[in-house]
């Protein structure tokens, strides 16, 4: 009896002083926005939760874990293409990466398109199966995939943080490539080396040029 009523008195203690320090955590994170109070539903238990969620397209619990999942996934995939744009400038590759997928290669592009839809439809739907499961990401039986261990509470944040940075970074990538048929670096020695004649606004105002290669 009397350990009975020790047990319940120390999971209360414990129960009272876990709740405090959640809401100084949610309370003390940066938010997206200085002087703005985060939805109910964002109360910085996830990664990189700096409580933007101006549609509420969260309230729903079993939907913001998907959205979470679907963002770091994005933002994995972001990092990667933003890594390969800058690499393949990097080691002087001569197809600009826009225009990688007309080149013509060992194995021609008809070829590529059945065997990539089974290999990716293989890997995400096991992906996602195990996500159901776990509720953690992996890689086909491995859930959660960190074979070198370095999944910890502060680079869990990082990654989200970066993958973020790279989905904004890819957009203007594909910004550049459309308005001025430049990659990256390209754009950038090319602004550099005259600001004045090669910016966003000389790039709109010469549409035909730039289309025809010569901008």
């Amino acid at each position: 009896m009397a350990l009975s009523a020790k047990s319940s008195l120390r999971v209360a203690s414990t129960s009272r002083t876990a709740r405090p320090s959640v809401l100084v955590k949610a309370a003390t994170r940066p938010l997206w926005l200085p002087e703005t109070k985060a939805p109910a539903h964002l109360n910085g238990t996830l990664p990189g939760d700096s409580g933007f969620d101006p549609l509420g397209l969260g309230q729903d619990p079993e939907r913001l874990k998907w959205y979470a999942e679907a963002e770091k996934t994005n933002g994995r995939w972001a990092m990667m293409g933003v890594v390969g744009c800058l690499g393949q400038e990097l080691l002087g590759v001569p197809v600009k990466w826009y225009e990688a997928g007309a080149a013509q290669y060992d194995l021609p592009v008809v070829a590529q398109v059945p065997l990539l839809f089974l290999i990716m439809g293989f890997l995400e739907t096991k992906r996602f199966i195990g996500w159901k499961e776990t509720g953690s990401s992996g890689f086909i039986n491995s859930f959660p995939f960190d074979p070198v261990g370095f999944s910890t509470p502060k680079r869990a944040i990082n990654e989200v943080k970066n993958g973020r940075l790279a989905m904004v970074a890819f957009v203007g990538f594909l910004g550049q490539a459309l308005v001025t048929r430049t990659t990256p670096l390209e754009g950038l020695a090319k602004h550099l080396a005259d600001p004045v004649g090669h910016n966003i606004t000389y790039y709109v105002t010469h549409i035909p040029e730039v289309l025809a290669g010569t901008a």
